[in-house]
């Protein structure tokens, strides 16, 4: 099977002047396939939502390719470009508070993907934006209120709605679930389960919860100052973490039984991150690391298999460590 999304050494710095760059991502490669959910985890600051946003031209890319459906896309997305992709890539924003907009009621802001095709009248447009409004668990009458007087499920709802009434292929979900209380959470995350389903969605998926992430996703890849260090499919990677990064990230994680949680002992990162505007020559993580060997911290070890077993085309289990050397 041929990749929807194909990330060729992806490259995206900011310049903050005296000619210094932030390494947001730094040449970063992997492959999504059609109907595959993968989730993408790390640290704030590790540069995930730049990739995401890179993927679907809301940053231009520094160096690097990306391909969909086999056609290559531009390196700076225009006014066009963005037209011919909105139908076939789209994005729900992490917060949504801020990615509504306030002066707009509920149906225009679904509608307004809609009205930029010029093929469908304006009773389709309207019909479009019921079906998806009792899609995502809302009522016709809502389509006349503004963001402002709805909570922050709903809100979540009305940007999943946004996003998905053009039936795109390819979605990228910026951390969709991270400004909701927990029982929101799990709405919202089984809503975007059985629309992938019933869809045949593609998702990036980009979360701080890695039960979540494994809840949802085929595969799960984390990332680390701008690279990924661990791809796999999800239960591997969440029950048999490779890398020492990955490893702590899971202990991190907090158990569902509150006294284990109690019992359990701290599981903390030791060390600062280093800089991205200073990236530090080697593994990245290797000044946090507490199997840091001499090496570690001159030589950048590459994304490489580690298991011999035979593994479908599409679910390698890579890892950039030395202790796989």
């Amino acid at each position: 099977m041929k990749p929807l999304v194909e990330i060729t050494n992806l490259v995206k710095y900011f310049d903050i002047g005296s000619n210094q760059r932030v390494h947001a991502v730094d040449d970063v490669s992997f492959s999504i396939y059609p109907k595959e959910v993968v989730g993408l985890v790390g640290e704030s600051g590790s540069g995930k939502s730049t990739l995401g946003k890179t993927l679907l031209g809301l940053h231009d890319k520094t160096s690097g390719s990306i391909s969909f459906a086999g056609k290559q896309l531009p390196q700076r997305y225009q006014a066009k470009d963005f037209r011919a992709m909105a139908p076939k890539m789209q994005m729900i924003f992490q917060d949504p508070y801020s990615s509504l907009n306030p002066r707009m009621t509920v149906g225009e802001i679904i509608a307004e993907g809609l009205r930029l095709q010029p093929e469908l009248s304006t009773s389709d447009v309207q019909e479009r934006v019921l079906h998806w409004l009792s899609l995502v668990g809302l009522s016709p009458v809502h389509q006349s209120r503004y963001p402002h007087e709805f909570s922050g499920g709903q809100r979540q709802r009305i940007g999943i709605a946004r996003a998905l009434i053009l039936q795109p292929e390819f979605v990228v979900c910026d951390e969709p679930i991270s400004a909701l209380d927990v029982s929101v959470q799990a709405q919202v995350v089984n809503l975007l389960g059985e629309l992938t389903q019933d869809l045949g969605l593609t998702l990036l998926f980009i979360a701080h919860d890695l039960s979540m992430v494994r809840y949802i996703s085929d595969r799960m890849a984390v990332m680390y100052l701008g690279a990924l260090v661990e791809v796999g499919s999800s239960s591997e990677v969440f029950f048999d973490p490779k890398h020492p990064y990955t490893e702590t990230l899971i202990a991190s994680n907090p158990e569902a039984d509150p006294e284990h949680e109690r019992r359990r002992p701290s599981t903390t990162i030791q060390g600062e991150i280093p800089s991205p505007v200073n990236v530090p020559a080697g593994c990245r993580f290797a000044n946090r690391c507490p199997q840091a060997m001499a090496h570690c911290s001159s030589i950048t070890p590459p994304l490489k298999p580690v298991s011999s077993e035979p593994q479908a085309a599409k679910t390698p289990r890579l890892v950039a460590c030395h202790l796989y050397d």
